[in-house]
C-alpha cells in the first residue's frame, strides 16, 4: 500500500519537488482522460462511479481503496456501515467543484482486494446539473494485456499513462493477499496519496481497476513491497512496479438503486 497523502506531502518537502513522469503519446483512437470525475479524500484518491445498470436518479457511489477507510484485517468485510466522510469533486481541468458527502460505506475490504465503496448523500442527476461533472462507469469485464491505461489521481491532479503489463496470480503486501491483481508498466510511477485512484482504459473511457500498492524499495511482501506469487508458489519481486486491483467483479454486486447484494447473481466479492 502506498503512503497517506500527508505522509507523501511531507516527503516531498525534504526531497524536493516530484514531477510525474511524462505521459506516453497516445494513439489517435484513444479517448483523451482527464481529471472529470475523480475525487481527493484525506489521505488517497478515488472516483465517482456508476456501473452499467446504474440510472441518473440512483444514489451516486465513490470508489476508492479499502485501507484507504481503515487497515482491515484479512477476512474482514464491511458492509453497510455508517460514514460521515467528504470528498472533493474535480472537473477535467483538476479544479474542484464540489464536496460531495457519504451517507455510508458500502462495501469495504481487504481480502482477496483492496476495495471501498461509498453512497453519496446525492444522485448522479443532482450532481451532473449542479457541477456539470459525469460518473466514470466501472466495467463489468476484464481487462486484456497490453490495454492502454491511465492512472487518474484526484489527490494529486496527475494522469500517469502506462499499459496493462499483465496480471499477478497473487499479490502478497503483508499480512493481505489479493488475487488477479494488475501491474502497470514502468510508466505509472505512482507515490503517497495516489491510492484508490480510478485505473482507466483509455479506449473506453471506462474504470478497470483501482489502484492500490507498489513494490518502494526491493523489500519481499512486506508492506509497501508487495511481491508476486504465481499458482507454484514461485515468488518475484519487482522493485518499482506498481500495482491495481481489477474491478470487472464489482457491477454484478450492485442491484436495483445502486444497492448492495452479496447473494446476487454473478456476485463473488468477499462476503463478511
Amino acid at each position: 500500500m502506498r503512503r497517506p497523502l500527508a505522509t507523501a506531502i511531507v516527503a516531498l518537502a525534504v526531497a524536493g519537488t516530484v514531477t510525474a513522469p511524462a505521459a506516453e503519446a497516445a494513439e489517435p483512437t484513444l479517448k483523451a482522460v482527464s481529471l472529470a470525475g475523480t475525487v481527493a479524500l484525506s489521505n488517497c484518491s478515488g472516483s465517482l462511479v456508476r456501473f452499467p445498470n446504474s440510472v441518473d436518479t440512483d444514489p451516486a457511489l465513490v470508489l476508492s481503496n479499502g485501507h484507504c477507510s481503515s487497515l482491515m484485517a484479512p477476512g474482514v468485510v464491511m458492509t453497510n456501515r455508517f460514514a460521515n466522510r467528504p470528498f472533493y469533486l474535480l472537473d477535467a481541468s483538476g479544479a474542484q467543484v464540489a464536496t460531495l458527502n457519504a451517507a455510508k460505506l458500502a462495501y469495504g475490504t481487504m481480502t482477496d482486494t483492496d476495495v471501498a465503496i461509498y453512497e453519496l448523500t446525492t444522485t448522479y442527476e443532482a450532481i451532473k446539473s449542479s457541477y456539470g461533472v459525469s460518473a466514470l462507469t466501472v466495467r463489468d469485464t476484464h481487462p486484456a494485456v497490453g490495454t492502454a491505461v491511465t492512472v487518474a489521481s484526484g489527490a494529486w491532479k496527475k494522469l500517469l499513462d502506462c499499459n496493462v503489463d499483465g496480471f499477478v496470480h497473487r499479490l502478497k503486501e503483508g499480512e493481505w493477499t489479493w488475487k488477479d491483481s494488475v501491474r502497470y508498466t514502468s510508466a505509472c510511477q505512482t507515490i503517497g496519496g495516489t491510492s484508490g485512484s480510478p485505473v482507466i482504459d483509455q479506449a473506453t473511457g471506462e474504470i478497470v481497476a483501482v489502484h492500490n500498492t507498489g513494490n518502494e524499495n526491493g523489500g519481499s511482501c512486506t508492506r509497501d513491497n508487495p511481491c508476486e506469487v504465481d499458482e507454484k508458489g514461485n515468488v518475484t519481486v519487482r522493485k518499482g512496479i506498481n500495482y491495481g486491483q481489477q474491478t470487472y467483479q464489482i457491477p454484478a454486486c450492485f442491484t436495483t438503486g445502486n444497492q448492495l447484494d452479496l447473494n446476487a447473481a454473478g456476485c463473488t466479492l468477499p462476503k463478511p
